[in-house]
C-alpha cells in the first residue's frame, strides 16, 4: 500500500518518507540597510548601517575633509573647484553605499549649503550624477535628526538639552516628555571661530579668552531650560574625549574641559594630533569646540556633558527607514520616539 513499503536507498539516506515534503530551514531575512551622508562645514560623512527596529548595526562609517565652510566664508559660494570635489565625493559615497546593500540613501547638507549662493546649482549636479536629491536642512531639522540619533527612536524620559557642535554653526535643542522640541541655531562653529580668533599655534591665552567670550555671548541667547541630561554630538565633541587620560565613561566634566583647554594652550596642534590620534585639521579647532561646550554647560547649570556616539547620521538612517521619503514631514514625530 502507498506509504507502507520499504524506504528506498535515497529516502533512507535523506531520512525522509517518500511523498512527505522535507522541511526547509527557516530563511533568515536580512535586515534593511540604509545609508546617510552629511555634508558639513568641515567634513562630509557617510554611514551605512543595518536597521533593526530602534537599533543600528554599522556596516561602514567614513569621512572626507573638504573644508566647505571656509570656502563659503571666503567667497559666499562653493564655486567650481569645491563644488566639483563635493559632487565627486558624493558620487563615490553613493556607489559605496549601493555596493554595501543600501536600499535607501539620503543626502543632507547643513551650514555650507545653507549659506552658499550656488547651492541650488550644486544640488542639481548632485542629483544628476547620483540619482539622490540632497536636502539642505534647517537648524531645527538638523537638531531633531541629532536627537533622533541619540535616542534611537526611543521615548525621551526627562528634559534633555542636546548641543550639536558643528564647524560652521551649532544647534541647541530642548526636548522632554509631553513638550514640543524647541530648537535654536547658533552662529557658533568650531572652524569658523578658529578662523576669526586664533592665529597662534598653540593659541595664546588671550585668543582662548576671545573664544570663550564669543561662545558665552551667543549661547546666552539660547532658550531657557533645566535639563536632567545635557548631551553633545558631533566630531569636535567626540574628539575632545581623546585629549588627556582615557575616560571610563563618555562624559566631560566642566573641570575636565577646563583642563583640556590648558593642555591645548601648552602644545601646538601637530603635537596634539600625534599624541592623541586626532587629525591635524581637527586638532586646530578643538580649543573653539571646548569653549562652546564649556559655555553650554555654564548656561544650563550642569557640571558635566554626556558625549554621544550617535547623532545626525544615525538619526537620518532611522528616519529614512521608518518614514521613507516623508521623513522631513514626520521628523518632529519621529524624534519623540515610537513603539515597535
Amino acid at each position: 500500500m502507498w506509504g507502507h513499503g520499504r524506504l528506498s536507498g535515497r529516502a533512507r539516506r535523506r531520512g525522509t518518507l517518500i511523498g512527505v515534503p522535507t522541511p526547509r530551514p527557516a530563511v533568515r531575512r536580512r535586515a534593511p540597510v540604509g545609508a546617510a551622508v552629511d555634508v558639513g562645514a568641515y567634513s562630509v560623512h557617510l554611514l551605512v548601517a543595518e536597521v533593526h527596529g530602534h537599533r543600528l548595526v554599522p556596516i561602514l562609517d567614513e569621512s572626507s575633509t573638504l573644508g566647505l565652510g571656509a570656502v563659503v566664508d571666503e567667497r559666499g559660494e562653493l564655486g567650481f573647484e569645491a563644488g566639483y570635489r563635493l559632487v565627486e565625493t558624493l558620487v563615490g559615497y553613493a556607489e559605496t553605499a549601493r555596493s554595501r546593500g543600501a536600499g535607501t540613501i539620503a543626502f543632507v547638507a547643513t551650514d555650507p549649503l545653507r549659506r552658499a549662493a550656488d547651492a541650488p546649482a550644486v544640488a542639481t549636479a548632485v542629483a544628476a550624477r547620483t540619482g539622490v536629491a540632497i536636502e539642505v536642512l534647517r537648524h531645527d531639522e538638523e537638531a531633531l535628526l541629532a536627537l533622533l540619533g541619540v535616542q534611537a527612536g526611543r521615548p525621551i524620559r526627562h528634559q534633555t538639552v542636546l548641543v550639536d557642535v558643528g564647524g560652521g554653526s551649532s544647534e541647541i535643542l530642548i526636548s522632554g516628555p509631553g513638550m514640543d522640541p524647541v530648537a535654536s541655531g547658533l552662529a557658533l562653529g568650531a572652524s569658523r571661530m578658529t578662523r576669526v580668533h586664533v592665529s597662534g599655534d598653540p593659541p595664546t591665552r588671550a585668543e582662548v579668552e576671545a573664544l570663550l567670550a564669543e561662545a558665552r555671548s551667543v549661547v546666552a541667547t539660547a532658550p531657557d531650560a533645566d535639563p536632567g541630561d545635557l548631551v553633545a554630538v558631533g566630531g569636535t565633541a567626540d574628539n575632545l574625549l581623546r585629549i588627556g587620560p582615557r575616560l571610563a565613561r563618555r562624559v566631560l566634566t566642566v573641570r575636565r574641559i577646563e583642563g583640556i583647554l590648558e593642555r591645548l594652550l601648552a602644545a601646538p596642534a601637530e603635537s596634539i594630533s600625534q599624541e592623541f590620534g586626532v587629525r591635524l585639521s581637527r586638532a586646530r579647532v578643538l580649543p573653539a569646540g571646548a569653549a562652546i561646550l564649556l559655555a553650554v554647560a555654564e548656561r544650563y547649570g550642569r557640571d558635566q556633558i554626556r558625549i554621544s556616539n550617535d547623532g545626525l547620521r544615525e538619526g537620518l538612517v532611522l528616519a529614512s527607514a521608518h518614514a521613507g521619503s516623508r521623513w522631513r514631514a514626520e521628523l518632529a514625530w519621529l524624534a519623540h520616539g515610537w513603539s515597535l
